[in-house]
């Protein structure tokens, strides 16, 4: 049987109706978009940055994989989506016919891509950290009122750009952002995301690299 790779996943009719039902939940309470604009993306950036710190294809497919799936467990509830997420994706790439060992990578790594309680188990759930918590952009905002925009609508809405720069040479990561400052203030981002930097830098040391926060082009981390 030929290995399961991300393209295998992606076309899984599972797969799919559990993404689309999982992000409904999400807009019906208000939150951000976390469908296949955002697990294409996290799956991408996964993939790249264990591929640019030259770990082998493999690993770097897994991180894929984990990246696409890594939501999936909103389907039943935002709260401890990681960790119900990584029991639904286990029992989908059972049957889709990959190897236990490489299922429980993956399913380590959702388990633990959750701010409230998540670490970076592996390499493969340490590059889901960063590029999951990188995923800043206007375009995730649902709502369409402007004038009602709470603390998180604002600081997505204000963020123009993101790039997780990886420097396999300096062993560096940095998570690069331009904010619009007449929306929002790097002040508002720490506040919600304090939280998200600091397991970026812990996951970052997991693959022994240091993790930066450039805003503006002003380095704060």
């Amino acid at each position: 049987m030929p290995p399961v790779t991300l393209e295998t996943v992606r076309k899984d009719p599972e797969v799919e109706a559990l993404i689309v039902q999982g992000n409904e939940h999400l807009g019906a309470m208000g939150f951000t978009e976390h469908s296949h604009r955002h697990l294409n993306l996290v799956a991408s950036i996964s993939h790249n940055v264990l591929e640019h710190l030259g770990y082998d294809n493999r690993k770097a497919e897994l991180a894929a994989i984990a990246g696409y799936l890594h939501d999936i467990g909103n389907v039943v509830s935002r709260q401890d989506h990681g960790q119900t997420g990584a029991l639904l994706a286990y029992s989908i790439l059972k049957r889709l016919g990959m190897p236990v060992t490489e299922a429980a990578i993956i399913m380590g790594a959702i388990g633990n891509h959750e701010e409230q309680y998540g670490q970076a188990v592996n390499v493969v759930g340490a590059a889901l950290i960063l590029a999951d918590k990188s995923d800043v952009h206007r375009s995730r905002v649902r709502n369409p009122d402007v004038s009602t925009f709470d603390i998180h609508d604002r600081v997505n809405y204000a963020v123009e750009h993101s790039f997780l720069r990886v420097d396999a040479d300096k062993r560096t990561v940095n998570l690069e952002i331009n904010i619009d400052l007449t929306i929002s203030t790097p002040m508002e981002y720490f506040e919600i995301f304090l939280t998200r930097m600091m397991m970026c830098r812990r996951a970052a040391e997991f693959l022994g690299c240091h993790f930066g926060l450039i805003i503006n082009e002003s380095r704060l981390l």
